[in-house]
């Protein structure tokens, strides 16, 4: 850490007199201090005696939480932020799938994740799993590795690509050897695979998982998503012994009850990217099933190609979705609801130790002796939102924002303090992802470029698997 921030290396750190929310329950521990040493939380409590030149940070009138976990994110598109703003799911895939998403090269990854690395620091998310499903070539893959690297938070690289078989990419030479000197057990960078089941009897994906168990490595998978994927792959997965405890799937959105009966069953987790699936059209976000289920939850938000790349919307909208869902149920019924089911505690809990959960990271998530040090203290003096706290989950539920995160530890180093991200090269990045932009307003012509805010949807892809490299189509597709 440089000089600048008062944080040197190795020296202690106390956070002191916060409102302190361990996520353990809803306990609330007001002026408490948190005192971090190395990559660890030493001690919780309050008036703590701290070892000498410990580094103090003032954490009176704030709110002092784990990192945030965004379970997610293809942070490869990051610099078309905004671009896709009206678009429905579908045209997403026509652009990406069918038309333009090969045209990104391994610095347009290494843009995208860079920025997309910063962006999350900046608002609290101190780990990403990055769904990385433009690497094409290793190249890709090493520029999607590198740029997390070099961006100090934590993240998972779940290693994709949209636009060759399952079962060829994960049997190729070049990502065994991408494996071996890549995932070397790097504490900030976790791996996953990363790849999507159609429900073709045949299950094509079959040896993909076969790798993935062989690598000892969880499959995180968009299931339940309107008009691409839904029961029949589930269905699949579990007749084949591939619903593992490890298994994220994403949006669950469209399934029936028998699938999530059976993600319950085998003890997978659901990524729910809230503001997507209400505005691209997955399906409904279903955290009212999963809670009814039982199924354990994060959160995510999919791609800044549309939304907000901080969890604090997620959570948010989430808890709008959940309860207008309850409300309008409760009105068919000529009925009225008299107390919230989903509580802000609960969003907030999936948002920390439900994302650690995800990831298999008991370290993570929650403020307690022995923890991993991801932090953030939500304190903001001059915001008139910053006070009286008088319920702190419904606060960062729902008044806090990115502005507000004052500052950031990861693994111990503090990342952002006093509202200014610390040891990062802001500029570097603005330049990036502009060169970015640069090549695919060249590549596609000024009138594709325009014209790709609002793409033509061919019929025959409407309800309709999105994939390239296969024939597959299925009539599950065309009915509810």
């Amino acid at each position: 850490m440089s000089e600048r921030t008062g944080f040197g290396a190795g020296r202690p750190i106390v956070l002191r007199g916060g409102t302190v929310l361990p996520m353990e329950g809803r306990r609330v521990l007001p002026g408490a201090d948190v005192l971090v040493t190395g990559d660890r939380i030493a001690a919780v409590g309050p008036a703590l005696d701290v070892p000498e030149g410990t580094a103090e940070i003032d954490a009176s009138g704030g709110i002092v939480m784990p990192g945030m976990i965004d379970t997610h994110r293809h942070m490869w598109q990051t610099a078309l932020r905004g671009y896709g703003a009206d678009w429905t799911l579908t045209q997403y895939f026509v652009w990406f799938y069918l038309e333009h998403g090969k045209l990104f090269r391994p610095e347009d990854v290494h843009a995208g994740n860079t920025l997309a690395a910063i962006e999350a620091l900046d608002a609290g998310v101190t780990t990403v799993v990055d769904w990385s499903h433009g690497l094409r070539t290793p190249d890709h893959a090493d520029a999607a590795a590198d740029a997390l690297q070099g961006v100090p938070g934590r993240y998972v690289l779940a290693y994709g690509n949209l636009h060759r078989p399952p079962a060829e990419w994960t049997a190729a030479p070049e990502f065994r050897d991408f494996v071996r000197r890549r995932v070397t057990g790097d504490d900030l960078l976790g791996f996953q695979i990363a790849f999507d089941v159609l429900g073709d009897p045949s299950f094509p994906e079959r040896p993909a998982f076969e790798v993935a168990r062989d690598l000892g490595v969880s499959v995180t998978t968009h299931a339940g998503v309107w008009g691409a994927t839904g029961d029949d792959g589930l269905r699949l997965m579990h007749e084949h012994g591939f619903m593992t405890p490890g298994t994220v799937y994403v949006h669950a959105a469209s399934l029936s009850a028998d699938s999530y009966h059976r993600i319950a069953a085998t003890g997978g987790s659901v990524s729910v990217s809230t503001e997507s699936e209400q505005s691209a059209g997955q399906g409904y976000p279903p955290t009212w099933a999963l809670r009814a289920h039982g199924i354990p939850v994060s959160l995510s938000m999919d791609t800044s190609v549309w939304w907000s790349g901080d969890l604090f919307s997620a959570m948010r909208a989430t808890l709008g979705a959940d309860r207008s869902r309850e409300h309008l149920e409760a009105h068919a019924r000529g009925e009225t609801v008299t107390h919230c089911a989903l509580r802000a505690d609960q969003v907030v809990d999936w948002a920390t130790r439900g994302g650690a959960a995800a990831i298999g990271r008991d370290d993570l998530g929650v403020v307690a002796p022995g923890k991993k040090a991801d932090l953030v203290l939500i304190k903001n003096d001059a915001s008139p939102v910053s006070f009286p706290l008088l319920n702190p989950f419904g606060h960062v539920a729902f008044q806090a924002q990115r502005g507000d995160v004052h500052t950031v530890l990861v693994d111990g180093r503090v990342v952002k303090h006093g509202h200014r991200l610390a040891g990062i090269d802001l500029d570097a990045a603005r330049a990036s992802a502009e060169r970015t932009v640069e090549h695919l307003r060249s590549e596609m012509g000024e009138e594709a470029w325009a014209k790709g805010m609002d793409p033509d949807v061919p019929e025959t892809k409407i309800l309709d698997n999105p994939y390239t490299y296969t024939d597959y189509r299925s009539d599950a597709t065309h009915r509810r």
